[in-house]
């Protein structure tokens, strides 16, 4: 009995050390995951998919290009925010002025309706297609669409941050372990799979209309890993987690590597799952569905209803990540916009305010209307934001992480040789969409 105890004993301390590691490890990076689950969306699944249906494993190396790339400028509004105790946003305001706010105002209301538009419209399939109780598919998305919308309301405007990092761990651990199981299962060609990692190149690939969208659907593939404007979230959650001051610079930077991880990995999970269908160009929620069932001929019914768990935890972690976020970027502009005085800066903004709180309302309502029409104008326009966020970023980060500004953590040659490389990358994405509007 004595030996049953002694060895009893020590298994428990040590279960209970590993388990309290585990604990910390999340506490660590808990802003890290709300970045990969929010960045992570129906855009994402759609691209990776019809990407790797389209070009197969060769363009894994861009999964990984792009996931850098979106760590260097998350990074750099880190590094901004820790030395100067303001966010990006208030950073510019205070800089360049009312232009800029207006400037950001206008881009934001734009984009905000755009992308719940999208994410409601994506949620209302994916469920239906977990749980398809309506007769007509079209009944069951805007049903389960404006239901998930109103759950996302209500988790952000009851739930402390602490409840919605929880919430959003379990989404993401959904997601990542459903999409790493069936890329498994796909056994794809390992010689492939790390020829494509490790040697970029970019295969042809001849639209119907016999124009070269090989390049153009690797860089699209590039900028769609990691999310956009919720890159700015990352700031508002470091102060939530009482990150200030440059001691928390390497904390976040372990936070941000394990979060772009994170991301790199479903991207080439997303393109090793398609990478073995061909697909038709389709919008981002009927790609998804037609993925599934396309994956019930090759890995069986299992196979495909994993999938799609992981595909609704991934579209749902996103539309609550973006309910959650979205308000902050508008209270903090409403807060600068009305005030002149610096000491309205480095605030944890107010959850419980009005700004906060009638702008969660307005992304939880009025999106909605989108799911009667078909918004093909809208949805070109919402592609054109997307794909300039990222540049507008890489350009304010040259600026204002300079010496000058904030001294020994400013950029390193390397880093802005990697910022103006972005803005190149994404303007050639970005340009021809601009141009394809008129």
């Amino acid at each position: 009995m004595f030996l049953t105890i002694s060895i009893t004993l020590p298994l428990r301390i040590h279960q209970d050390e590993f388990s309290m590691k585990i604990k910390d490890l999340f506490k660590t990076i808990g802003p890290g995951l709300l970045i990969a689950a929010t960045g992570v969306g129906a855009g994402d699944l759609a691209g990776g998919a019809f990407a790797g249906s389209k070009l197969g494993l060769a363009i894994l190396w861009a999964v990984l290009l792009g996931a850098f790339l979106k760590y260097v400028i998350t990074e750099g509004l880190t590094r901004y925010q820790l030395t100067t105790e303001q966010t990006l946003l208030e950073g510019l305001f205070s800089k360049y002025g009312k232009p800029i706010e207006i400037f950001f105002l206008v881009y934001l209301v734009v984009w905000t309706f755009m992308v719940g538009s999208a994410l409601i419209s994506a949620s209302g399939v994916a469920a239906h297609a977990l749980l398809p109780i309506f007769d007509s598919a079209e009944t069951g998305k805007v049903v389960w669409g404006i239901i998930h919308s109103l759950i996302g309301l209500a988790i952000a405007w009851r739930g402390s941050y602490a409840t919605f990092e929880k919430i959003m761990s379990v989404c993401i651990g959904f997601m990542f372990a459903t999409v790493i199981y069936t890329a498994i299962m796909i056994k794809p060609n390992l010689t492939e799979l790390f020829t494509g990692l490790l040697y970029p190149s970019i295969p042809s690939y001849i639209n119907p209309d016999g124009s070269e969208q090989g390049v153009v659907w690797t860089l699209a593939l590039m900028g769609g890993v990691g999310g956009t404007l919720t890159i700015l979230s990352y700031g508002y959650w470091i102060r939530e987690k009482g990150r200030k001051g440059n001691e928390f610079l390497k904390l976040s930077r372990i936070d941000l590597a394990t979060a772009y991880v994170i991301t790199a990995i479903f991207g080439i999970c997303m393109i090793i799952i398609a990478s073995s269908i061909d697909l038709d160009k389709q919008s981002s929620s009927k790609l998804i569905i037609t993925l599934a069932d396309q994956l019930n001929n090759t890995s069986g019914s299992i196979g495909s209803s994993i999938f799609l768990v992981g595909a609704w935890a991934a579209i749902f972690s996103s539309l609550l990540g973006v309910w959650q976020s979205a308000p902050y970027l508008f209270a903090d502009f409403w807060q600068m916009f009305r005030s002149d005085s610096k000491n309205d800066m480095n605030k944890v903004i107010d959850v419980k305010g009005k700004p906060y709180r009638y702008y969660l309302v307005a992304i939880a309502t009025t999106p909605i209307l989108g799911l009667a029409y078909k918004f093909v104008f809208i949805q070109k326009v919402y592609a054109v934001m997307g794909s300039l966020v990222i540049p507008l970023l890489a350009l304010s980060l040259l600026f204002l992480n300079r010496k000058k500004e904030i001294g020994d953590n400013a950029n390193k040659p390397l880093t802005d040789a990697v910022l103006i490389l972005t803005i190149v990358l994404f303007v050639y994405i970005g340009l021809p969409k601009i141009l394809n509007m008129f």
